[in-house]
């Protein structure tokens, strides 16, 4: 005979059930959460965070600017982690000052790793350095102008590139050497392969004559040198060049823009005897923080995870390390566009640091083309008390030796012209030796701020001053620094100015003050210039601004 169930006497055991059942419940959906965000810790508030990023703790990664498209990777993920992750920019050997001048940050992102051994050790403590894509620094040439130099589906030296700029048949933009990655990388590289692809670079290669010589052809053909990587491409994009020298991840960008603009598309060219590798490596800076190198572990592991590397792949990165990959995505790596990743790529030896600040300074005194610039001055009232010692601090800084601790310095090949405006252009001042600079200087101490702001007749004399440059010697540009709004005059007579010279002549403004930000963005976009804050500090405003020309 079948017994009874008494629920009476059962009631613990049925409740000891069902918690069971409860129990497997939650631990397969722990389980299941483990399988899409890693490993599991005891974390109260939230169970997909590894490592309990919950009480405040702020994860500080200083990033080389060119990187600034890779952002998305990084904070994606991070938020998938419930990381407190904060990403800030800079220019790559930017990085280096802020770091040892003392700023303190968890990690660094730099673009090449030549630039780490500049970091004092006193200052931080930098470790577990990783890879994490290469980048080569090559020419991208409009198709048609590559055609007509017989460069495509050509194996090309170095030497076809000079003798193309020597004979004034190719001209190309670039960043800066002195304040970026790519412009240094390139600079480097073609240092090393034009002293003919030596052991060891080292100080008396660099002071031979015929290396000198031949890098200045090089920079003869520069059109237009830029501070930064990101304003490399606009400016590109914004001008009519025949040819820029950066990223191959950058040449695929602007290509696909050109495309999309139906415009011409540059053809990539990777010179065989040598070129400037870029290895993006992720590193940590050690702050004796356990829980912000665990972080640090698990951002740089998923960077190079398969699902990580496919996505920086699609950025233009190349993440085979074995120098060939057959089956890389054409849609991005696109043949037509001369970007082979069939065949290897021999990289350049870099020299040590020593000789790397050797090469810096000895660009900006004497390899790189000459500048002519134009300062034009905001005098009106508004700038009188802080605002025109702040000027005068700024200028004096960047008209004398000071500079070159930023390698930024005036050469003596240069040329300085300085217009100081208030309600009026009052004065002009000019030197034909960047390093004799201690009359204008002068000037620009003794003259007072009064009256309003004549800002489109400041900007509209710089560029009258020079129209009748010649651009195949100099490179030319307009600073213009205000602190208000440009309230005598109009717009259109910088327009009518601008339009009689007939070639670009780029306008960079410095805000101050209460300067009007929507004036000097029409005079940025009419001159394809760029407006810089110096709001809260002028000086490294100009110091900004100078990388620019």
């Amino acid at each position: 005979m079948r017994k009874k169930f008494d629920f009476r006497s059962s009631r613990g055991s049925a409740a000891a059930i069902i918690i069971g059942i409860i129990a497997i419940l939650i631990l397969a959906v722990i389980a299941l959460h483990s399988d899409e965000g890693g490993s599991v810790v005891e974390n109260n508030n939230n169970p997909k965070n590894n490592y309990g990023n919950l009480d405040g703790t702020k994860f500080n990664i200083l990033v080389s600017a060119e990187n600034k498209d890779l952002e998305d990777i990084v904070l994606n993920y991070a938020k998938s982690k419930s990381y407190d992750v904060n990403i800030e920019y800079a220019g790559t050997l930017d990085i280096m000052n802020k770091i040892n001048n003392g700023q303190k940050y968890d990690a660094i992102w730099i673009s090449n790793s030549i630039w780490s051994y500049m970091i004092d050790s006193k200052a931080a403590t930098v470790k577990d350095a990783k890879s994490t894509s290469i980048t080569p620094v090559i020419f991208g040439i409009k198709r048609s102008k590559a055609e007509e130099l017989g460069f495509v589906g050509k194996t090309i030296y170095t030497k076809d590139l000079v003798d193309a700029i020597s004979e004034g048949n190719l001209k190309f933009t670039m960043a800066n050497p002195t304040t970026t990655n790519s412009g240094a990388s390139a600079y480097l590289g073609m240092l090393y392969t034009l002293a003919g692809n030596p052991e060891v670079l080292t100080s008396d290669i660099l002071n031979r004559q015929d290396v000198s010589e031949n890098l200045k052809t090089f920079f003869y053909g520069l059109e237009r040198s830029s501070g930064s990587e990101d304003f490399l491409e606009q400016s590109f994009l914004n001008g009519d060049y025949e040819a820029v020298v950066t990223y191959e991840s950058s040449i695929i960008k602007i290509n696909k823009e050109l495309e999309a603009r139906g415009r011409e598309t540059l053809y990539a060219v990777y010179p065989v005897d040598g070129v400037s590798i870029c290895d993006n490596p992720f590193s940590y800076i050690d702050n004796k923080d356990t829980k912000k190198k665990a972080i640090f572990d698990d951002l740089q592991s998923y960077l190079l995870s398969d699902e990580g590397q496919a996505l920086l792949q699609k950025e233009g990165r190349r993440t085979w390390f074995g120098g060939i990959n057959f089956n890389a995505d054409k849609s991005v790596f696109n043949p037509e566009w001369g970007i082979d990743t069939t065949k290897y790529i021999s990289p350049v030896k870099y020299p040590s640091t020593a000789v790397i600040k050797e090469a810096l300074i000895a660009y900006q005194e004497g390899l790189r083309k000459p500048i002519h610039v134009v300062f034009c001055l905001d005098y009106s009232g508004s700038m009188y008390g802080t605002g025109i010692q702040e000027l005068r601090n700024a200028m004096e800084y960047i008209l004398t030796d000071a500079a070159a601790a930023d390698y930024i310095q005036f050469s003596k090949d240069d040329k300085i012209d300085v217009v100081a405006f208030a309600d009026t252009v009052k004065s002009t001042w000019k030197t034909q030796d960047g390093t004799d600079t201690s009359a204008i200087l002068n000037n620009i101490k003794k003259t007072s701020p009064y009256g309003g702001t004549a800002l489109y007749a400041a900007a509209a004399k710089g560029i009258d001053i020079l129209k009748n440059e010649d651009t195949n010697r100099y490179n030319v540009s307009v600073i213009l620094m205000t602190d208000g709004y440009g309230n005598v005059g109009s717009y259109s007579e910088l327009t009518n100015a601008y339009s009689r010279v007939g070639r670009e002549i780029p306008i960079y403004s410095i805000m101050f003050g209460e300067a009007n930000s929507k004036q000097l963005e029409e005079i940025a976009t009419l001159t394809n210039g760029k407006v810089f804050d110096g709001k809260s500090d002028l000086v490294a405003a100009f110091k900004e601004v100078r990388g620019y020309n």
